[in-house]
């Protein structure tokens, strides 16, 4: 994210034309603020935010009013693979979640299992997190949109069901014409 911060009075610590455009929040979720260094910004509210600075700028400044204002909300780059119609890296804005995944890659297709897709974080071992896309579009069981973090991998396996007019058509089509080639051939080559 791109934060504007402005500390009345006091020109040198706020977001401007001398000290850049905006503060920028680091993918560990902190952001760097002069004379109080360090401050965390995951899970807190712009207004958590703002009265933790002005808290910790009171120790050098008496009084101090800030303002907080978000510029910019950063993305998240997650890679949606398997059953959608456009698989591939996409960033996400504002909305870091599955659903939002999906959206960005155009939606799943018809053979997508829906109730077998798979979360892999980046930073998680071991086995992917399965998720049930049925339960969260009929129940509404919002559990199972997680939350995905910069370079999640979100997999949309097949459902393996069998589709006559795509799977079984072409074949027997195909064996028609061959039939029908063969016969006609067979009877040229009588006369």
């Amino acid at each position: 994210d791109e934060l504007n911060i402005q500390v009345v009075e006091h020109q040198e610590l706020s977001s401007g034309k001398n000290n850049g455009d905006s503060y920028i929040v680091r993918p560990d979720g902190t952001v760097s603020f002069p004379l109080v260094g360090q401050l965390d910004t995951k899970g807190k509210t712009v207004e958590i935010f703002t009265a933790e600075l002005e808290d910790r700028l009171a120790r050098y400044i008496v009084d101090p009013k800030v303002s907080v204002n978000i510029n910019k909300l950063g993305t998240t780059r997650v890679y949606v693979f398997g059953e959608v119609k456009m698989p591939g890296l996409y960033e996400l804005t504002k909305s870091h979640c599955v659903l939002d995944a999906i959206g960005a890659a155009q939606g799943f297709t018809r053979d997508t299992a829906k109730k077998n897709i798979f979360l892999i974080h980046k930073d998680h071992q071991g086995e992917p997190i399965k998720i049930n896309l049925n339960n969260l579009l009929t129940k509404a069981d919002v559990s199972q949109n997680y939350e995905l973090v910069e370079g999640d991998v979100l997999y949309m396996t097949r459902n393996g069901r069998i589709d006559f007019a795509r799977d079984i058509l072409p074949f027997i089509s195909g064996t028609y014409m061959i039939d029908n080639v063969l016969n006609n051939h067979g009877n040229y080559g009588s006369r």
